[in-house]
Protein backbone atom coordinates (compact mmCIF):
# COMPACT_ATOMS: atom_id res chain seq x y z
CA UNK A 1 0.00 0.00 0.00
CA UNK A 2 1.55 3.54 -1.21
CA UNK A 3 0.84 5.87 1.03
CA UNK A 4 -1.15 9.33 -0.47
CA UNK A 5 -0.51 12.82 0.16
CA UNK A 6 -3.77 12.99 2.48
CA UNK A 7 -2.07 10.30 5.04
CA UNK A 8 1.17 12.60 5.75
CA UNK A 9 1.90 13.22 9.58
CA UNK A 10 -0.75 10.72 10.70
CA UNK A 11 0.13 8.02 12.65
CA UNK A 12 1.34 4.72 11.58
CA UNK A 13 -0.80 2.56 13.83
CA UNK A 14 -3.56 5.13 13.02
CA UNK A 15 -3.45 5.21 9.35
CA UNK A 16 -2.81 1.07 9.12
CA UNK A 17 -6.07 0.41 11.07
CA UNK A 18 -7.44 3.21 7.94
CA UNK A 19 -6.36 0.74 5.68
CA UNK A 20 -6.66 -2.54 7.51
CA UNK A 21 -10.02 -1.80 8.91
CA UNK A 22 -10.55 -5.39 10.63
CA UNK A 23 -7.64 -4.84 12.61
CA UNK A 24 -7.71 -2.97 15.67
CA UNK A 25 -5.56 -0.42 16.53
CA UNK A 26 -3.90 -1.94 19.32
CA UNK A 27 -3.48 -4.92 17.51
CA UNK A 28 -1.70 -3.03 14.66
CA UNK A 29 0.81 -1.44 17.59
CA UNK A 30 1.90 -4.42 18.66
CA UNK A 31 2.13 -6.01 14.83
CA UNK A 32 4.29 -2.99 14.23
CA UNK A 33 6.72 -3.16 17.54
CA UNK A 34 6.70 -6.54 16.50
CA UNK A 35 8.43 -5.89 13.49
CA UNK A 36 5.61 -7.38 11.02
CA UNK A 37 5.41 -3.74 8.97
CA UNK A 38 7.67 -2.46 6.68
CA UNK A 39 8.18 1.01 4.71
CA UNK A 40 10.16 0.60 1.52
CA UNK A 41 11.10 -2.80 2.62
CA UNK A 42 12.85 -1.21 5.82
CA UNK A 43 11.27 -3.12 9.15
CA UNK A 44 9.67 -0.24 11.19
CA UNK A 45 8.62 -0.68 14.86
CA UNK A 46 7.79 2.99 15.91
CA UNK A 47 3.90 3.05 16.01
CA UNK A 48 3.62 6.83 16.04
CA UNK A 49 6.31 7.18 13.24
CA UNK A 50 4.54 10.15 10.85
CA UNK A 51 3.70 8.15 7.65
CA UNK A 52 5.68 8.90 4.50
CA UNK A 53 3.38 10.30 1.49
CA UNK A 54 4.61 8.27 -1.69
CA UNK A 55 6.51 5.34 0.54
CA UNK A 56 5.47 1.60 0.08
CA UNK A 57 3.81 0.10 3.31
CA UNK A 58 4.04 -3.55 4.15
CA UNK A 59 2.00 -5.83 6.65
CA UNK A 60 2.94 -9.65 7.39
CA UNK A 61 0.21 -11.02 9.37
CA UNK A 62 1.71 -13.98 11.51
CA UNK A 63 0.42 -17.35 11.72
CA UNK A 64 -2.13 -17.57 14.00
CA UNK A 65 -1.16 -18.62 17.96
CA UNK A 66 -2.49 -22.08 19.19
CA UNK A 67 -5.55 -21.41 21.11
CA UNK A 68 -3.76 -23.41 23.96
CA UNK A 69 0.19 -23.42 25.28
CA UNK A 70 1.73 -26.84 24.05
CA UNK A 71 4.27 -28.75 25.83
CA UNK A 72 7.57 -28.33 25.16
CA UNK A 73 10.81 -30.37 26.54
CA UNK A 74 11.85 -27.62 29.09
CA UNK A 75 14.33 -29.09 32.16
CA UNK A 76 13.00 -28.26 35.98
CA UNK A 77 14.10 -27.86 39.01
CA UNK A 78 11.46 -29.80 41.09
CA UNK A 79 11.49 -29.60 45.07
CA UNK A 80 8.34 -31.23 45.73
CA UNK A 81 5.90 -33.35 43.29
CA UNK A 82 2.52 -35.45 44.66
CA UNK A 83 -0.75 -35.76 42.66
CA UNK A 84 -1.75 -32.09 44.10
CA UNK A 85 0.71 -29.83 43.68
CA UNK A 86 4.49 -29.15 41.99
CA UNK A 87 7.19 -26.98 43.63
CA UNK A 88 9.85 -25.87 41.81
CA UNK A 89 12.94 -23.73 41.81
CA UNK A 90 12.27 -21.24 38.79
CA UNK A 91 15.75 -20.17 36.92
CA UNK A 92 16.24 -16.67 35.78
CA UNK A 93 15.14 -15.66 32.30
CA UNK A 94 12.55 -18.53 32.10
CA UNK A 95 8.56 -16.59 31.23
CA UNK A 96 6.13 -17.83 33.34
CA UNK A 97 3.32 -18.45 30.98
CA UNK A 98 2.61 -17.62 27.14
CA UNK A 99 1.93 -13.93 26.44
CA UNK A 100 3.03 -11.62 23.36
CA UNK A 101 6.30 -12.08 22.46
CA UNK A 102 6.82 -15.15 24.62
CA UNK A 103 4.41 -17.79 23.56
CA UNK A 104 6.48 -20.38 23.87
CA UNK A 105 9.38 -21.89 25.51
CA UNK A 106 7.88 -20.91 29.05
CA UNK A 107 7.39 -22.30 32.57
CA UNK A 108 3.57 -23.12 31.48
CA UNK A 109 5.02 -25.46 28.14
CA UNK A 110 7.61 -27.04 30.35
CA UNK A 111 4.71 -27.95 33.23
CA UNK A 112 2.38 -29.34 30.08
CA UNK A 113 5.43 -31.46 28.96
CA UNK A 114 6.07 -32.65 32.82
CA UNK A 115 3.20 -33.69 33.07
CA UNK A 116 2.06 -35.58 30.10
CA UNK A 117 -0.82 -33.25 29.44
CA UNK A 118 -2.88 -33.50 32.44
CA UNK A 119 -3.12 -29.64 33.21
CA UNK A 120 -4.94 -28.29 30.31
CA UNK A 121 -8.25 -25.85 31.69
CA UNK A 122 -6.82 -26.02 35.68
CA UNK A 123 -7.06 -22.22 36.49
CA UNK A 124 -7.45 -20.88 32.92
CA UNK A 125 -6.85 -22.51 29.46
CA UNK A 126 -3.51 -19.81 29.02
CA UNK A 127 -2.20 -20.42 32.42
CA UNK A 128 -2.95 -23.74 33.68
CA UNK A 129 -1.58 -24.66 37.20
CA UNK A 130 -0.34 -21.26 37.81
CA UNK A 131 -1.81 -19.63 40.95
CA UNK A 132 1.39 -17.00 41.34
CA UNK A 133 3.96 -15.93 39.10
CA UNK A 134 7.62 -14.84 39.36
CA UNK A 135 8.70 -12.07 37.06
CA UNK A 136 10.91 -13.49 33.67
CA UNK A 137 13.84 -12.51 35.53
CA UNK A 138 13.30 -12.99 39.34
CA UNK A 139 14.42 -16.94 40.33
CA UNK A 140 13.16 -19.04 42.99
CA UNK A 141 10.44 -21.03 44.69
CA UNK A 142 7.32 -21.10 42.98
CA UNK A 143 3.93 -23.71 43.91
CA UNK A 144 2.06 -24.80 41.13
CA UNK A 145 -1.25 -26.58 41.23
CA UNK A 146 -2.53 -30.18 39.76
CA UNK A 147 -5.70 -29.91 40.46
CA UNK A 148 -8.79 -27.76 40.02
CA UNK A 149 -9.07 -28.49 44.19
CA UNK A 150 -5.77 -27.89 44.72
CA UNK A 151 -5.55 -24.82 42.25
CA UNK A 152 -8.72 -23.11 44.14
CA UNK A 153 -7.24 -23.54 47.77
CA UNK A 154 -4.09 -22.47 46.89
CA UNK A 155 -5.87 -18.95 45.34
CA UNK A 156 -7.44 -18.79 48.30
CA UNK A 157 -4.81 -18.82 50.79
CA UNK A 158 -2.65 -16.21 48.63
CA UNK A 159 -6.01 -14.08 48.45
CA UNK A 160 -5.94 -14.60 52.41
CA UNK A 161 -2.28 -13.93 52.23
CA UNK A 162 -2.37 -17.36 54.46
CA UNK A 163 1.31 -18.18 53.77
CA UNK A 164 5.09 -16.86 53.82
CA UNK A 165 7.12 -15.49 51.59
CA UNK A 166 10.52 -14.48 51.11
CA UNK A 167 12.62 -12.98 49.02
CA UNK A 168 16.73 -12.08 48.60
CA UNK A 169 17.13 -8.87 47.50
CA UNK A 170 20.67 -6.97 46.59
CA UNK A 171 20.07 -3.07 46.67
CA UNK A 172 21.98 -0.52 46.06
CA UNK A 173 23.19 1.83 49.10
CA UNK A 174 22.53 0.71 52.96
CA UNK A 175 19.40 1.64 54.42
CA UNK A 176 19.50 3.45 57.99
CA UNK A 177 17.29 1.39 59.29
CA UNK A 178 18.42 -2.04 60.07
CA UNK A 179 15.01 -3.47 60.03
CA UNK A 180 11.68 -1.81 58.75
CA UNK A 181 8.50 -1.72 56.96
CA UNK A 182 7.38 -0.26 53.83
CA UNK A 183 3.60 0.55 53.54
CA UNK A 184 3.10 2.21 49.98
CA UNK A 185 0.13 1.86 47.61
CA UNK A 186 0.99 0.33 44.38
CA UNK A 187 -0.26 0.92 40.94
CA UNK A 188 0.33 1.31 37.27
CA UNK A 189 2.76 4.14 36.62
CA UNK A 190 0.97 7.58 35.61
CA UNK A 191 3.08 7.89 32.44
CA UNK A 192 5.01 4.53 31.47
CA UNK A 193 2.39 2.27 31.82
CA UNK A 194 4.39 -0.88 31.48
CA UNK A 195 5.92 0.22 35.25
CA UNK A 196 4.27 0.29 38.41
CA UNK A 197 4.77 2.90 40.98
CA UNK A 198 3.95 4.02 44.42
CA UNK A 199 0.88 5.82 44.06
CA UNK A 200 -2.11 7.60 46.24
CA UNK A 201 -5.14 5.66 44.42
CA UNK A 202 -3.19 2.85 44.16
CA UNK A 203 -3.46 -1.52 45.89
CA UNK A 204 -2.48 -1.27 49.64
CA UNK A 205 0.81 -2.60 49.70
CA UNK A 206 3.46 -3.92 52.41
CA UNK A 207 6.93 -5.28 52.74
CA UNK A 208 9.02 -6.05 55.86
CA UNK A 209 12.62 -6.05 55.07
CA UNK A 210 15.77 -6.88 57.30
CA UNK A 211 19.96 -6.05 56.48
CA UNK A 212 21.46 -9.56 55.97
CA UNK A 213 24.62 -7.57 54.78
CA UNK A 214 25.96 -4.39 53.81
CA UNK A 215 28.83 -3.93 51.49
CA UNK A 216 30.44 -0.90 52.89
CA UNK A 217 27.92 2.00 51.41
CA UNK A 218 28.38 0.94 48.14
CA UNK A 219 25.10 -2.55 48.05
CA UNK A 220 23.03 -4.01 50.72
CA UNK A 221 22.12 -8.16 51.11
CA UNK A 222 18.34 -7.88 52.41
CA UNK A 223 15.63 -10.48 52.97
CA UNK A 224 12.29 -8.81 52.40
CA UNK A 225 8.62 -10.67 53.67
CA UNK A 226 5.57 -10.01 51.50
CA UNK A 227 2.35 -8.69 53.37
CA UNK A 228 1.03 -8.27 50.12
CA UNK A 229 1.20 -9.21 46.87
CA UNK A 230 1.10 -6.43 44.10
CA UNK A 231 3.04 -6.77 40.90
CA UNK A 232 6.79 -5.64 41.01
CA UNK A 233 5.68 -5.31 44.76
CA UNK A 234 9.51 -6.13 46.20
CA UNK A 235 11.21 -3.71 43.50
CA UNK A 236 8.83 -0.77 43.72
CA UNK A 237 8.95 -0.66 47.43
CA UNK A 238 12.85 -0.66 47.45
CA UNK A 239 13.23 1.68 44.63
CA UNK A 240 10.66 4.01 46.83
CA UNK A 241 13.02 3.79 50.08
CA UNK A 242 15.47 4.84 47.72
CA UNK A 243 17.47 1.47 47.64
CA UNK A 244 16.36 0.30 43.98
CA UNK A 245 17.67 -3.65 43.24
CA UNK A 246 21.32 -4.08 41.73
CA UNK A 247 20.16 -4.61 38.21
CA UNK A 248 16.70 -3.79 37.75
CA UNK A 249 16.14 -2.71 34.26
CA UNK A 250 12.40 -1.15 35.21
CA UNK A 251 13.24 1.23 38.35
CA UNK A 252 16.91 1.83 38.49
CA UNK A 253 16.82 4.77 36.69
CA UNK A 254 20.08 6.24 37.27
CA UNK A 255 23.59 5.03 38.42
CA UNK A 256 23.44 5.67 41.80
CA UNK A 257 26.10 7.99 43.29
CA UNK A 258 27.45 4.55 45.53
CA UNK A 259 29.12 3.18 42.66
CA UNK A 260 31.74 5.50 42.00
CA UNK A 261 33.55 4.60 45.50
CA UNK A 262 33.92 1.10 43.75
CA UNK A 263 36.82 -0.32 42.48
CA UNK A 264 36.63 -0.41 38.58
CA UNK A 265 36.20 -4.09 38.08
CA UNK A 266 33.38 -4.76 40.97
CA UNK A 267 32.03 -1.26 39.79
CA UNK A 268 31.64 -3.22 36.25
CA UNK A 269 30.01 -6.61 37.77
CA UNK A 270 27.45 -4.62 39.71
CA UNK A 271 26.38 -2.05 36.55
CA UNK A 272 26.71 -4.74 33.88
CA UNK A 273 24.13 -7.59 35.95
CA UNK A 274 21.78 -8.20 33.43
CA UNK A 275 18.90 -8.78 36.06
CA UNK A 276 17.14 -7.49 38.94
CA UNK A 277 19.35 -9.01 41.84
CA UNK A 278 15.94 -10.63 43.23
CA UNK A 279 15.12 -14.33 44.52
CA UNK A 280 12.07 -15.95 46.20
CA UNK A 281 14.35 -17.77 48.28
CA UNK A 282 11.41 -19.65 50.24
CA UNK A 283 7.84 -20.61 50.12
CA UNK A 284 5.56 -21.33 53.39
CA UNK A 285 2.11 -23.10 52.85
CA UNK A 286 -0.29 -25.65 53.58
CA UNK A 287 -0.50 -28.19 51.65
CA UNK A 288 -3.96 -27.75 49.63
CA UNK A 289 -5.51 -30.81 50.26
CA UNK A 290 -4.09 -32.22 53.28
CA UNK A 291 -3.56 -29.07 55.42
CA UNK A 292 0.02 -30.54 56.46
CA UNK A 293 2.49 -27.27 57.08
CA UNK A 294 4.90 -26.83 54.10
CA UNK A 295 8.05 -25.03 53.99
CA UNK A 296 10.41 -24.88 50.62
CA UNK A 297 13.66 -22.87 50.23
CA UNK A 298 16.11 -22.33 47.33
CA UNK A 299 19.66 -20.98 47.23
CA UNK A 300 20.43 -17.82 44.92
CA UNK A 301 21.10 -18.88 41.32
CA UNK A 302 24.85 -19.02 40.42
CA UNK A 303 25.25 -15.85 38.79
CA UNK A 304 23.57 -14.07 42.07
CA UNK A 305 25.47 -15.81 44.26
CA UNK A 306 28.78 -15.13 41.79
CA UNK A 307 27.65 -11.47 42.43
CA UNK A 308 27.70 -11.90 46.23
CA UNK A 309 31.31 -13.28 46.51
CA UNK A 310 32.74 -10.40 44.19
CA UNK A 311 31.05 -8.35 46.90
CA UNK A 312 32.33 -10.16 50.09
CA UNK A 313 35.77 -10.86 48.37
CA UNK A 314 35.86 -6.71 48.13
CA UNK A 315 36.14 -7.15 51.76
CA UNK A 316 33.95 -4.18 52.01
Amino acid sequence: MVADDASAHQRLDRWLASVWPDLSRSRLKALIEQGHATRDGTVVRDPAEPVRPGARYGLVLPPPAPAAPEAAPIPLAILFEDEHVIVLDKPPGLVVHPAPGNLTGTLVNALLSHCGGALPGIGGEARPGIVHRLDKDTSGVMVVAKTEAAHRALSQAFARRDLDRTYLALVWGVPVRAEGRIEAPIGRHPVDRKRMAVVAKGKPAATRYRLLRAFGTACAFLECRLETGRTHQVRVHLAHLGHPLVGDPAYLRRLPAAAASLPPALRAALTGFPRQALHAASLALRHPVTGEPLTFSAPPPADLAGLLHCLERAQM
